[in-house]
C-alpha cells in the first residue's frame, strides 16, 4: 500500500512537467509578438515615408498616385542613377584607356583589368623591318589603354632552322610574338594561321575584343579602342570593311578559290570583312578556340572567317573606318 506522502510528491513533479511546456509555448508566443510589431513598426514607417512623397507630389499640382506607382517611380530611379553611373564610367573609360572600371576582374589578392583587344599582327619571315615600323608605331600603347599586341607567326617547314632561331633571338629582345608551334609557314596557310591566331589568343588573353591585322597595315591605335568601346554591349560582334568578291575558278589565277563551286553559279562570295583588318568579340573568338579542329577554311583568311559566322547570331558591323585604301581622318587603319 503506497503513502500519502509518496502520492503528494507524484503529483507535485507531474505539475512541474507541465509547467515547462507552458513556459516555452509563452516564451516563443512573447518573441513572436516582439517580431511581428517590429515589422509592423517597420511598414508603417515606409507607408508614413510613401505618404509623405505623394503630399510632396500632390502639393507640386501634379495628380494623386497611388503607393505602388510611388514604389515603381523609386525604382525607376535607382536605375537612371545605374546607368548615369555606367555612362560616366563609359566616358572615362575613352580618356584612360578605353577600360571600364566594371571590366575589373579579382584575381587572388589584386585587382586584374580585362584587356580591351588583342591585336594580332600575322607576319612572315624576312619581314623585320616591317615590324620594327610598327613597334615604332605602336610605342607604349600596352601600357595603360588595355590593349595587347602580338605579332603572330608560325614555325619553319625545316623546324629549328635558321628562321626560327632568327625569331626566337628577335622575340627574347621585343617580347612581343605569339608563336604558333602547331603552324607550319607557307603561302597556302594564311586562313589556317588567323583561325589558330584566334584560337590560341582567345586560350591566353581574356580580352573583350580580337583584331586580326596584317603586317603591311598601320593602325590607328587610338581610333580603335574609341570605335569598339562603343560596342562592348554586343556580345558577338564581327566588325570590319564588309565586302563581297568575285570567286576565281581558274587554277592559274592569283585569287584562285579550290571550292569555288559551293559559292553558286554566279560564283560570288558573301559578305566578309576585308582581310587588312577586322575584328570579332570574346565569344566568337571562343567559339573558334573550342571549334577549331570542324571549321572549314577557304581560300582567303577574311573569307573563312566570315564563313564561321554566317549561320551563326552575329552581329555584323560594315564599318568604313576599317577600309584601309586610304589614311582619311578617323581611320583606323591604312596600307603601308
Amino acid at each position: 500500500m503506497r503513502s500519502k506522502g509518496s502520492s503528494n510528491h507524484k503529483l507535485s513533479t507531474m505539475a512541474n512537467r507541465s509547467r515547462i511546456p507552458s513556459l516555452f509555448i509563452s516564451m516563443f508566443a512573447t518573441f513572436a509578438t516582439i517580431y511581428v510589431a517590429g515589422r509592423l513598426w517597420q511598414d508603417a514607417e515606409n507607408r508614413v515615408y510613401l505618404i509623405k512623397e505623394l503630399d510632396r507630389i500632390t502639393g507640386q499640382g501634379q495628380s494623386a498616385i497611388s503607393v505602388d506607382d510611388t514604389l515603381k517611380i523609386i525604382a525607376c530611379r535607382e536605375q537612371h542613377k545605374k546607368l548615369d553611373a555606367l555612362e560616366m564610367e563609359l566616358a572615362a573609360a575613352k580618356q584612360e584607356g578605353f577600360v571600364s572600371k566594371g571590366l575589373i576582374e579579382m584575381n587572388g589578392t589584386y585587382s586584374k583589368r580585362r584587356p580591351l583587344v588583342v591585336i594580332g599582327i600575322l607576319t612572315k619571315f624576312g619581314r623585320q623591318k616591317n615590324r620594327n615600323a610598327i613597334r615604332a608605331a605602336l610605342k607604349k600603347i600596352e601600357e595603360g589603354k588595355g590593349i595587347v599586341v602580338r605579332f603572330v607567326i608560325g614555325r619553319s617547314p625545316n623546324r629549328g632552322d635558321s628562321q626560327d632561331k632568327d625569331i626566337d633571338r628577335e622575340n627574347r629582345l621585343t617580347n612581343d610574338f605569339l608563336i604558333l608551334d602547331d603552324h607550319v609557314e607557307g603561302n597556302q596557310g594564311h586562313p589556317e594561321k588567323a583561325k589558330l591566331f584566334f584560337a590560341h589568343a582567345a586560350d591566353e588573353w581574356d580580352a573583350e575584343f580580337y583584331a586580326k591585322v596584317n603586317d603591311d597595315v598601320y593602325v590607328n591605335i587610338d581610333a580603335l579602342g574609341a570605335t569598339l568601346a562603343t560596342h562592348l554591349d554586343k556580345p558577338r560582334l564581327y566588325i570590319g570593311c564588309m565586302k563581297s568578291g568575285e570567286v576565281f575558278s581558274e587554277r592559274n589565277h592569283k585569287w584562285y578559290e579550290p571550292e569555288w563551286w559551293k559559292f553558286g553559279d554566279k560564283k560570288s562570295y558573301f559578305r566578309h570583312a576585308s582581310g587588312e583588318t577586322y575584328v570579332i568579340s570574346r565569344a566568337l573568338a571562343k567559339f573558334i578556340s573550342i571549334n577549331r579542329s570542324i571549321l572549314r577554311t577557304y581560300a582567303h583568311d577574311d573569307v573563312s572567317a566570315g564563313s564561321w559566322f554566317i549561320g551563326l547570331d552575329v552581329k555584323h558591323v560594315d564599318e568604313a573606318k576599317f577600309c584601309c585604301s586610304s589614311w582619311s581622318t578617323g581611320a583606323i587603319c591604312a596600307g603601308v
